[in-house]
């Protein structure tokens, strides 16, 4: 019994410890909610996806590299699962045991996700202006950048007009894709643990229980 309590802690720590690390909101007040940020789920992993004019001016690569986008969909994992054209077992094995980076792809989507993605579980919620500018740091914190600040731009991405750029943080067991975007909707001011947000039902669960509406 102490073996598995000390396995729950061990959990518990090293799931709260990888990057990128969570941006708490400023000040949370009652201001109008106005940005909206769409939760995409993709079967095994969920994307976040918020306004090009919410994160151009906090990521203005994006800007460049993405003339005329409406909305950016964003999604955090492992370098070598990620970015693989065939999911073999041992490409598997290593993003879990030995990964050696992780990486983010950034779609430009011309339309709102629920238009741009049909048939897709597709779940919205509303930001006031902190909690919009909190989750837009955090979306930034989990890209790496070159000694001049840039991006740096890795393979094309999977699909429509979408690049893979290398990533913040380490993917392993405890630090997946799906906790990678709740911790982005902690950034965003949502009352949620990451800690065991491992699967994409979960996140996607959460975020149909607590949406919020927009508000003038």
């Amino acid at each position: 019994m102490k073996a598995i309590g000390l396995l729950f802690v061990l959990f518990a720590i090293y799931g709260c410890s990888g990057k990128p690390h969570i941006v708490e909101p400023d000040v949370l007040t009652d201001s109008s909610r106005t940005s909206r940020l769409y939760v995409v789920s993709h079967g095994w992993h969920v994307g976040l996806a918020i306004a090009a004019e919410e994160l151009n001016p906090v990521i203005p690569d994006l800007k460049e590299r993405f003339s005329g986008a409406e909305y950016y969909e964003l999604g955090w994992g492992d370098a070598g699962f990620y970015q693989a054209s065939e999911i073999t077992t041992g490409v598997t094995l290593q993003a879990i045991l030995w990964s050696q980076g992780a990486v983010v792809h950034v779609v430009a989507l011309p339309v709102s996700p629920d238009e741009y993605f049909p048939g897709t579980n597709v779940v919205d919620t509303c930001l006031n202006a902190e909690e919009a500018e909190s989750l837009t740091r955090y979306l930034s914190n989990s890209l790496a950048r070159d000694a001049a600040n840039n991006l740096m731009e890795l393979k094309r991405g999977i699909y429509g007009d979408s690049q893979f750029y290398d990533g913040e943080g380490r993917y392993h067991l405890l630090n997946t894709s799906n906790k990678w975007a709740a911790k982005g909707l902690k950034s965003a001011g949502m009352d949620i643990s990451p800690t065991f947000k491992l699967t994409a039902d979960s996140v996607m669960g959460f975020v149909e229980e607590n949406r919020k509406d927009c508000s003038l």
